[in-house]
């Protein structure tokens, strides 16, 4: 039934909309763009001794942008385009792990901020296998990042450079960038460019794991990302049968998926599917607006894992879940810890990546992790919130 138009809101309506007005002005100050320069992607001549060198595969659905310091804007392209990226990272005595050091102005200072020192358009496949062949470490894994929900292309290269360094993940590093906005009021803009990707997603994933000189493929995600992999692989499945057997670990990170969706995607993958670990922060306030605008259903990101009925739903398809409600970040929104605690970067390069669970490790983790522990008194199993329900 239609109200009139004069009818006053209901409590439930009047609720969520105090709640909209009151986060958006949070969101778009601290995962805005503004204070963040442009065009970051204007290659400098050379970098400064002691500064790391991260080099990037990037594949994307975006369309180019009319500035070559930009390279792509967040509008839709036709097609998958291919780049390689090689971003210096400052020395370590000068930066802090976990976090992305963004140029205060151009061009760039490598002695103390991020800059990119190269740029490439790769054409062909096989300029792209031979980019393969040049960067696969011995370990014969390969990374694959999709990022969440308002990114800018130069935002995503710069942050999974910052992963692949402060992680020491030993593997060829590829990230797959989708045409984002970048603006927290283009969410359904951005939802809708996932599903415009989900195909030359697929495809990727498809080179990799039929790559024979790669011998395993890891893919991780982070929010909005998540419901892109899981989407890319659900349509492997339902095309080959199966998940390529190479890709062995997914690894979602904040995952805003719709929980009842989620259920749904992962019997959908198969009973071979790969080994899927979660990072999720039952304060993640991102998760919270996502959830109110999906019509209260609760985000994947944001459950209480030792909670019924999602502890005996985990237990049964085997998933590992690191819980970091307890853990403290720079990010008001607490949306990024995965990528901001140099602890959890660290278990991501030196476990989850390298092909172990939780479970598996028998290194014990850092102390803040530890702490973490003592802070998450409802999370069940092992030190630092860690509990592999498998």
């Amino acid at each position: 039934m239609v109200k009139a138009s004069g009818a006053p809101p209901t409590p439930r309506i009047l609720q969520q909309t105090l709640r909209l007005v009151a986060i958006i002005p949070l969101c778009m100050g601290v995962i805005g763009c503004a204070g963040l320069p442009k065009g970051v992607l204007a290659p400098i001549p050379a970098t400064i001794p002691g500064a790391s060198q991260v080099n990037l595969l990037v594949a994307t659905t975006r369309a180019p942008a009319s500035d070559p310091a930009v390279l792509f804007s967040g509008e839709r392209g036709q097609g998958l385009r291919t780049t390689e990226i090689t971003v210096s990272i400052p020395p370590e005595e000068n930066r802090q792990a976990g976090q992305v050091q963004w140029p205060k102005r151009l061009p760039p200072d490598p002695s103390t901020e991020f800059a990119t020192t190269k740029v490439r358009s790769l054409s062909d496949l096989g300029q792209i296998r031979g980019w393969l062949n040049q960067h696969l470490p011995r370990s014969r894994r390969v990374l694959i990042f999709v990022h969440g929900f308002n990114n800018r292309y130069e935002e995503a290269v710069y942050r999974f450079a910052q992963i692949v360094h402060d992680s020491h993940a030993d593997v060829a590093p590829i990230l797959f960038t989708w045409p984002s906005r970048a603006n927290v009021l283009d969410y359904a803009y951005d939802r809708e460019s996932t599903n415009y990707s989900r195909t030359q997603l697929e495809e990727v994933l498809r080179r990799a794991a039929q790559d024979p000189s790669v011998d395993d493929v890891t893919i991780m995600a982070h929010s909005m990302g998540s419901w892109l992999v899981t989407e890319a692989l659900r349509q492997m499945a339902i095309r080959d049968g199966r998940v390529a057997p190479k890709i062995r670990n997914v690894i979602l990170a904040a995952p805003d998926l719709d929980i009842d969706v989620f259920r749904r995607q992962s019997q959908e993958l198969g009973p071979s599917r790969p080994k899927l670990t979660l990072f999720l922060s039952q304060d993640d306030q991102a998760l919270g607006v996502s959830r109110l605008i999906g019509g209260e259903v609760d985000r994947l990101g944001q459950i209480n894992p030792a909670a019924e009925p999602y502890r005996s739903e985990l237990e049964k398809a085997g998933v590992t879940v690191l819980d970091l409600t307890a853990l403290k970040s720079g990010d008001p929104l607490n949306h990024g810890k995965f990528a901001e605690s140099p602890e959890v970067v660290r278990l991501l390069g030196e476990r989850l990546v390298a092909g172990q669970t939780i479970s598996q490790s028998k290194t014990s983790v850092s102390g803040q992790l530890e702490a973490v522990a003592e802070g998450a008194a409802q999370t069940v199993g092992s030190a630092a919130s860690l509990f592999s329900l498998r």
